[in-house]
């Protein structure tokens, strides 16, 4: 079997190569996500880079990305495969009354007529993908239980067609925000990693990293006074990808040194309720000195 990683360094540099920097905690369960051929459930805070490094492993390995996107009422005919009833329809219409409907019937529920969703497109691909299954977390219980069915084999019935099973073990990536809990068993069968937001010297990369633009100066001030926040009693902390755009706004606006009044005047975008901004501002009116203190 071909593996597509040599070891758990290799995967770190790879990452970086895509500017996704992991530790090596993350790297190592890629590496064993592809050794042991099992689906990885990502867990964390919204915006800590859970989606994005599912993309980064598809971009590192040239894989292509299939991605199912959840939400509340997601059923098999959208994540799985469904019949496409008009062009049905019209090959009825166009048959008339010359065949027999034994006859149509046959010709209808064929390959011409299916709707590949991305779990049968995933399984069915020959080419190398990614499956990222976002926010598994906001689906029933009864289509989690289809997930569970897909990934346990890697295999879908389809009743007209029967089975269609995998020619290669895919990348799975299954994110959740941890808004409801998942099963046992879906759990048993994929390997466990949770994203926390970043300490001050990983973000810090980060945001060099992804705004190359910046002064390092401004690189530390944004990652502290971020930390700061986050350890306030807030509606919602603000997540890696606002500590992208507060930073991305801040060198558009040419600022050098966040002040209390240039931290009040952004805050909208690294907040995103208004309690939290009030709260946020206040906090930044009274510890002035220490905003200039530490921009110096």
């Amino acid at each position: 079997m071909t593996y597509r990683f040599d070891d758990v360094p290799g995967v770190r540099q790879l990452l970086d190569g895509v500017k996704y920097l992991a530790d090596d905690g993350i790297a190592g369960v890629i590496y064993l996500a592809d050794r042991l051929g099992k689906p990885v459930l990502i867990e964390g805070p919204a915006g800590t880079g859970k989606t994005q490094l599912a993309k980064s492993v598809a971009e590192m390995t040239g894989a292509r990305l299939i991605r199912l996107q959840c939400y509340e009422g997601l059923d098999e005919a959208k994540a799985l495969y469904e019949w496409n009833y008009k062009k049905q329809l019209l090959r009825i219409q166009a048959e008339g009354d010359d065949r027999h409907w034994s006859e149509i019937e046959d010709d209808l529920f064929s390959e011409e007529f299916l709707l590949a969703r991305p779990l049968l497109e995933a399984i069915r691909a020959v080419d190398p993908v990614l499956l990222l299954i976002d926010e598994v977390d906001r689906v029933e219980v009864e289509t989690e239980a289809l997930l569970l069915e897909i990934l346990s084999d890697y295999q879908v019935s389809i009743p007209e067609l029967g089975t269609v099973e995998a020619t290669q073990i895919p990348l799975v990536f299954l994110t959740s925000n941890g808004t409801r809990e998942l099963s046992e068993a879906l759990k048993r069968r994929c390997l466990y990693l949770y994203i926390d937001y970043p300490d001050l010297e990983r973000e810090r990369a980060i945001v060099t990293a992804k705004v190359p633009d910046i002064d390092q100066n401004l690189a530390d001030q944004v990652t502290r006074i971020v930390r700061s926040v986050r350890q306030l009693d807030l509606k919602k902390h603000p997540s890696v990808s606002e500590t992208l755009d507060w930073a991305r706004t801040l060198v558009l606006l040419g600022v050098e040194r966040i002040d209390a009044e240039v931290a009040a005047d952004t805050a909208n975008v690294l907040l995103k309720y208004r309690t939290d901004i009030d709260k946020v501002v206040k906090e930044f009116a009274d510890n002035a000195d220490e905003l200039a203190e530490g921009a110096a």
